[in-house]
């Protein structure tokens, strides 16, 4: 059709792949959306881990932050192992570094 133009969808859209890139800057999440925000699988609370995820330790699963915004969808959630587990576990129970 004359006039009509495909726009190319942004980098990382669309894909799993939630590695931080430069399009996406950490944004910090609001402390009252963060207490109103449940996992969409098991509806429990879920921890604060820096500006890149959620995590449900109960069914240990990450849920990405992707420009400030939590995608709270089970398919782009991913599993964490037993050492990452305790990784962010620790991370959710430390201060915030000076570099944050």
């Amino acid at each position: 059709m004359p006039g009509l133009h495909m726009v190319p969808s942004p980098p990382g859209r669309g894909s799993l792949n939630r590695e931080p890139t430069p399009e996406r800057n950490p944004v910090a999440i609001d402390p009252t959306l963060l207490s109103i925000l449940a996992c969409p699988q098991d509806k429990g609370p879920l921890l604060l881990i820096g500006d890149e995820l959620l995590y449900n330790p109960r069914l240990r699963r990450a849920y990405p932050i992707d420009a400030g915004i939590p995608v709270l969808l089970v398919d782009e959630a991913r599993d964490v192992d037993a050492a990452e587990h305790d990784q962010l576990l620790a991370r959710a129970d430390a201060p915030p570094s000076a570099d944050s």
